[in-house]
């Protein structure tokens, strides 16, 4: 006989009526999610890895806690999803290579100049074409799975393999600190690509959508993001190591 669950008060359930109950979940966060990644990211690969963290919120759930079980699966079913993306990143180290050198010299055009890089200087002081520059750009936000917003996401507070549920304090003063110096990259970019990082993270539009509001086409949005994150990654690093590495 299967061990059942305790849900709400007055309702017990075993783990996979749990499961059955809320796989639409899994659905919805998946649609979600892929519809602000790459086109190569395929949905049901979210959906196999979202339905493995269903099945282990099923199974560790415990009510006393106080959360919702739909709050507990969420988080789960999220981080499981995510994991996945981790483990599957398919760009090739060139790829990052090159992200990361147009990062470096936008910076230091932006520490000499004292204002955002254009594009035209960052390419000429690469030695390559503007063609070259965007292909790289659309490269980076291809490879780029994970939103500076999920690299500070709260973590799990019902994870067992934690060796404490209880955060430090020195855990909270650090991630105070990277809110105060997310906040203040996002603060140091163009307007335009400001308010593309907000329509993005804050209203959940995709790119095409972005490139509707705007009046741009898609490819020129993922363009902008890419070079928004470029420039909030070297601000970060920054500021977290005190310079960027060479």
């Amino acid at each position: 006989m299967m061990t059942k669950i305790k849900v709400y008060p007055d309702e017990q359930i075993t783990a996979d009526e749990l499961v059955t109950r809320n796989a639409t979940l899994v659905h919805r966060i998946a649609y979600h999610l892929s519809a602000r990644l790459p086109a190569s990211v395929l949905v049901d690969d979210l959906i196999q890895a979202g339905m493995i963290g269903l099945l282990d919120a099923a199974q560790l759930y415990d009510a006393s806690q106080g959360a919702a079980f739909e709050t507990y699966a969420t988080i789960r079913i999220r981080g499981s999803m995510l994991d996945e993306l981790r483990r599957n990143d398919w760009a090739p180290k060139s790829v990052h290579r090159r992200a990361r050198e147009l990062m470096q010299v936008m910076h230091e055009v932006e520490n000499e100049t004292g204002r955002d890089a254009r594009a035209e200087e960052v390419a000429r002081r690469m030695d390559i074409s503007l063609d070259e520059y965007h292909k790289i750009l659309h490269e980076a936000n291809t490879c780029r799975l994970l939103s500076f917003a999920e690299l500070d996401r709260d973590d799990d507070p019902f994870n067992p393999d934690s060796s404490s549920n209880t955060p430090s304090p020195l855990h909270g003063i650090e991630k105070e600190e990277f809110r105060g110096q997310l906040v203040e990259a996002i603060a140091g970019l163009p307007e335009r690509e400001r308010l593309i990082i907000s329509l993005y993270y804050n209203d959940s539009l995709n790119l095409k959508e972005i490139g509707v509001v705007l009046g741009v086409s898609e490819s020129r949005i993922s363009q902008l993001l890419s070079q928004a994150h470029l420039r909030m990654r070297a601000k970060l690093e920054e500021a977290l190591l005190g310079d960027v590495s060479p």
